[in-house]
């Protein structure tokens, strides 16, 4: 099938370039969205708080049209916790969420598929970009998507389905965190090299119904501290959204340190504070998740153009870490590069290198703000008070204006020997307020065809009990947060690694963290994997 345009995820990112597209460009250019979730939204997770400011641009009276975005932020927190204490902390001017909203990204990303449907762009659910298509001068041509009905053994069985070839003059790449097929890209152009690492978080959420009388509509809390070491990243968030829910998160930096960690039980172990838990006692729990977030912000942005395509959103990794905060700069980039490719079009130069989008993209207000804001995520790494610091002088008296720029290394390098770090030991779930991984996965609607390749496969089957076994004890078993990666000794001698692909909720921390990047995540048949519907 041919297009002008093909764009891979239909997430924020991916549906504003089309949303632009068809809005300026109208009948004279095809637009196609692939989305390997079974529908639009089935596998975005995010806090999330928006600003609007993107949504703003691109559809200037979306409010009127019934755009999913009504519960308006009234209050703000901040509060660093001790093992029993709550001090809150002023909260930066450069982080405040006035005029900002609380909402569903998911719900957002539904509703802008139907704007981009009525605007005439063809959107295929279910679909994964599995690979990548060459013309003979090696540029990008199109991409694959997966075949379905293949099983376990490589034979087609009753479902087989041949995938499709969609060709385009331009290839955007919007698949969020860690993209396969974007991974593959930044490689092959080298669109990193004059970038440094790409650092990254893993986000864990969960939805809550609470008791109305501790409801209040509006208020955020985001916390610091316990039960975090002061060298490990990260903290929590407390959103109450609208009918009652709260949204509850935890994010993680994946260039922690001590192996014995697990994100999810940080997590388990943060609700359980005597400040905390009394929100959730008398609640429901109805829904859990759980992504990987881009950190590494100006110093990590790869260069966004390549032959015939672009990167936007979190594919190139535009989220401002102090404000945790990305759709808004999501939809400007998908804004911007519909703009670029249309300009190409008018030219009848669509299918060349855009070039000019990586300078718009840097010069303009999405790469101001991601420049303003580029030390305060690598300073953490000399401890949370010195970071916070460092962050109220950098962002508050220099406006981020500093002379100097700290640099990101690679997650997957940063783990300490297990023999010379602190065990940590986690209380068992009490299925109140806190709970187990196994018994989270069905409130993230996980389904897997069972018949089918894996889609998380090893480079060397030695390395996991060689090599991270050895050194790490085995600490896929703790970043995971869906009990993916297990040590067994089926003989009762041999350990060996089991993975159980099916509980995966396409989260990427393993393909981030993996010590030796043994561990390549690719996608499964489409429709496959979570299924977030208000997450």
């Amino acid at each position: 099938m041919h297009y002008d345009v093909v764009i891979v995820g239909a997430g924020p990112a991916g549906l504003a370039t089309a949303i632009r597209l068809k809005q300026k460009a109208k009948g004279s250019l095809t637009v196609a969205v692939v989305e390997k979730a079974a529908e639009v939204g089935g596998h975005i997770l995010s806090g999330a708080v928006m600003d609007p400011c993107g949504l703003n641009e691109l559809i200037a009276d979306w409010s009127k049209k019934g755009a999913p975005v009504k519960c308006a932020v009234t209050k703000d927190r901040m509060l660093y916790l001790t093992r029993r204490h709550a001090v809150p902390l002023p909260t930066p001017s450069f982080v405040r969420n006035e005029g900002n909203y609380i909402i569903s990204l998911g719900e957002l990303c539904r509703w802008l598929a139907s704007q981009a449907e009525e605007l005439g762009v063809d959107i295929f659910p279910g679909f994964a970009a599995s690979d990548a298509v060459f013309d003979d001068k090696g540029h990008l041509s199109g991409i694959v998507t997966g075949i379905m009905g293949i099983g376990k053994d490589g034979s087609h069985t009753e479902r087989y389905q041949e995938g499709i070839e969609l060709h385009a003059q331009q290839i955007v790449l919007a698949e969020g965190a860690r993209g396969s097929l974007t991974k593959k890209i930044i490689a092959q152009f080298k669109l990193d090299k004059n970038a440094d690492p790409q650092t990254y978080g893993i986000g864990i959420k969960e939805l809550w119904e609470i008791k109305k009388e501790k409801h209040r509509q509006g208020f955020v809390t985001h916390t610091v501290g316990w039960p975090l070491d002061s060298r490990t990243y990260g903290g929590s968030f407390l959103y109450h959204m609208n009918d009652g829910l709260l949204s509850c998160g935890f994010v993680v930096g994946l260039d922690y340190h001590n192996p014995w960690m697990s994100p999810f039980e940080e997590f388990q172990r943060f609700k359980t504070h005597r400040s905390i838990r009394p929100l959730f006692e008398g609640g429901r729990r109805v829904a859990y998740g759980a992504r990987a977030l881009t950190e590494g912000g100006w110093q990590s942005l790869p260069r966004l153009s390549f032959p015939n395509g672009l990167l936007v959103g979190c594919a190139a990794g535009m989220i401002n870490v102090p404000r945790i905060k990305g759709s808004h700069n999501a939809i400007r980039s998908g804004i911007l590069a519909a703009d670029c490719i249309l300009k190409a079009a008018r030219k009848n130069q669509l299918q060349q290198e855009i070039t000019q989008y990586d300078t718009l993209v840097r010069e303009g207000d999405i790469g101001q703000e991601l420049r303003r804001v580029r030390n305060v995520r690598p300073f953490f790494r000399y401890g949370l008070w010195a970071g916070m610091m460092h962050a109220a002088v950098d962002g508050v008296l220099l406006r981020g204006r500093a002379p100097w720029t700290f640099h990101h290394h690679p997650d997957h390098t940063s783990l300490t020997p297990a023999a010379k770090a602190h065990p940590i030991t986690y209380p068992k779930a009490d299925g109140i307020v806190t709970f187990d991984r196994l018994s989270s996965l069905p409130l993230a609607g996980v389904a897997h065809e069972e018949n089918q390749p894996a889609h998380l496969t090893l480079t060397d089957d030695a390395i996991p009990i060689k090599h991270n076994l050895a050194l790490y004890d085995a600490p896929e078993q703790r970043y995971c947060p869906a009990n993916v990666y297990e040590i067994i000794t089926p003989d009762g001698k041999n350990p060996t690694l089991q993975i159980n692909a099916q509980n995966c909720v396409h989260c990427k921390s393993c393909d981030i963290k993996d010590p030796l990047q043994n561990i390549q995540w690719v996608t499964p048949e489409g429709g496959g994997g979570p299924n977030y519907p208000n997450m």
